[in-house]
């Protein structure tokens, strides 16, 4: 008997090896991932049909205007002049800002804009260009580096994360695949305000799907990849770095693997920005590009640690930028270093989730210049770890999108905004889903009169933002109080998450005790 025993284990493992034979050999997930992806197609489809950033607000228009500026400039300028200021390439009018990856993504879309509609991209004639053909390739452009990048990349953690799905748990495949798909904040981003975080979320989400299946240097691959699409993927550094590291110090020969896993990033970086190794001052005027350190420590109401103080303490006023820079940089490290003590000492793939969301809203709350935008980095972790906190998730979902309220207005897409919330909610609370599978630490912490307090407030801010003027001596009264409310709640996740991480360390028994005191 012991023999078979082995046998089957052998067994059991060999196939999990090979996490493409899961997929092959379990039909229903490939029904329930395909079913879902087409809904979630269909909603960014709908989306799109809103506004986007800068619709028909020259001379300027907005973040649309510029992802198509930047493939007008890469198809029609020499690579090399992509980042440097000239005749073709007015960098005062959106330059390119993002790493080489950026600059080829946009090249790709730019021949494909071409193609079909070559004033779309012709270069200076084409500034402001708004032709119905115009904005819908610019919207296909969006949604197939979806469904190119990202919802492969979901699938593939999914299929890491639910090595053995069991009848019992296909509801929960179906709805954590729900989750990642229908990121209500990624797709009015995406698909509205419009952007590409899909991109190097994607490359993110695949390279914690490889690390998560032990393949380290691969994973390390990816994520550089999305680390050259846009450098907020440095969120995620800290937690890269530990959970790696320590995984090489528990192995035979810690210095080979380090030195292996350093080369990989090494090769990754050279090929990626080749074309501007050529000399040193060239690679500069690229890094220069990367770096917004003039438009200051924080730009308009988003929910940080600087905008939110600033209302006591006016940072910009009472210190140069170079001091802000050290201040911000000190602020970042300290907030995320006991999260990566905790990998280093003890890494794991659970630890690893949980480092990658304390380190992301680390940079979220402290970095230098922080975009309301930049929430969708944490959320990418959160939503990964769903099913572990489920309430913690629910609660960080719903102060982030609160967060992005006003520059949903301001883009014209309240409809969808609301639509979305709505369809997160009912998802959320969809009919056989357990609620809540953690031993609620936030409803622990704030109680239940405070958390419907808050809701309550969340409403109101909501309703105020809509229907009321500020008054005119302060004219972003409002937009201050929803940053103040969110930066509250932030404050707590990550609170909370950094003690779920570090509890991971405490022995079993502990945790029992623990759990029949609460």
């Amino acid at each position: 008997m012991g023999k078979n025993t082995k046998k089957n284990t052998t067994t059991y493992e060999d196939v999990n090896d090979n996490t493409w034979f899961w997929l092959i050999q379990k039909g229903t997930t490939t029904t329930t991932f395909t079913t879902i992806t087409l809904f979630a197609l269909l909603i960014r489809f709908m989306v799109s049909l809103y506004p986007y950033s800068g619709s028909g607000n020259p001379p300027k228009f907005g973040d649309f205007e510029a992802q198509r500026h930047w493939m007008e400039i890469t198809i029609n300028v020499p690579i090399r002049e992509w980042y440097r200021n000239g005749t073709d390439n007015d960098l005062s009018y959106w330059g390119l800002d993002y790493p080489p990856l950026t600059a080829y993504q946009s090249f790709l879309h730019g021949i494909f804009l071409r193609f079909f509609c070559p004033h779309c991209v012709s270069l200076f004639d084409s500034r402001g260009h708004e032709s119905y053909l115009g904005k819908q390739l610019m919207r296909w452009t969006v949604i197939s580096s979806d469904v190119l990048i990202f919802f492969p990349a979901v699938l593939y953690f999914l299929i890491v994360h639910y090595k053995q799905p069991s009848p019992s748990r296909k509801s929960d495949l179906a709805w954590h695949t729900t989750m990642l798909l229908l990121n209500p904040c990624l797709i009015l981003i995406d698909h509205g305000h419009f952007q590409f975080n899909c991109i190097s979320l994607g490359f993110t989400v695949a390279a914690v799907a490889a690390i998560l299946s032990g393949k380290d240097l691969v994973g390390s691959v990816l994520y550089c990849l999305a680390l050259n699409h846009k450098q907020m993927s440095a969120y995620f550094a800290p937690a890269f770095f530990s959970h790696l590291l320590g995984k090489c110090l528990r192995r035979q020969h810690p210095l080979l693997e380090v030195s292996k896993l350093g080369l990989v990033v090494l090769g990754t970086f050279v090929a990626v920005w080749w074309p501007y190794l050529y000399s040193t001052n060239s690679a500069l005027e690229v890094l220069s590009r990367l770096a917004p350190f003039e438009r200051g420590i924080f730009e308009d109401y988003v929910a940080n640690f600087w905008c939110a103080t600033s209302i006591l303490i006016k940072w910009k006023r009472l210190f140069a930028t170079g001091p802000l820079k050290l201040l911000s940089f000190s602020a970042t490290i300290i907030s995320c270093f006991p999260s990566m003590v905790q990998q280093i000492k003890s890494p794991s793939n659970q630890g690893f989730l949980y480092g990658l969301l304390n380190s992301s809203l680390s940079f979220y709350l402290f970095s230098f210049q922080v975009h309301e935008k930049s929430i969708l980095l944490p959320l990418l972790p959160a939503t990964l770890l769903a099913m572990e906190e489920p309430f913690i998730f629910r609660w960080f979902m719903q102060f982030a999108m609160l967060s992005m309220f006003p520059l949903m207005v301001r883009d014209g897409l309240i409809i969808p905004y609301f639509a979305l919330f709505a369809l997160f909610f009912l998802v959320l609370n969809a009919p056989g889903q357990q609620k809540v599978r953690d031993n609620n630490f936030l409803s622990n912490y704030l109680g239940s009169t405070s958390m419907h307090l808050i809701l309550c407030c969340s409403l109101i801010l909501h309703i105020v933002y809509l229907t009321m003027q500020p008054p005119k001596k302060y004219p972003f009264l409002f937009e201050a109080m929803i940053m103040n409310l969110c930066f509250s709640q932030f404050v707590i996740v990550t609170l909370g998450y950094n003690i779920k991480q570090w509890m991971l360390n405490k022995p079993e028994k502990l945790e029992e005790i623990e759990k029949k005191l609460i």
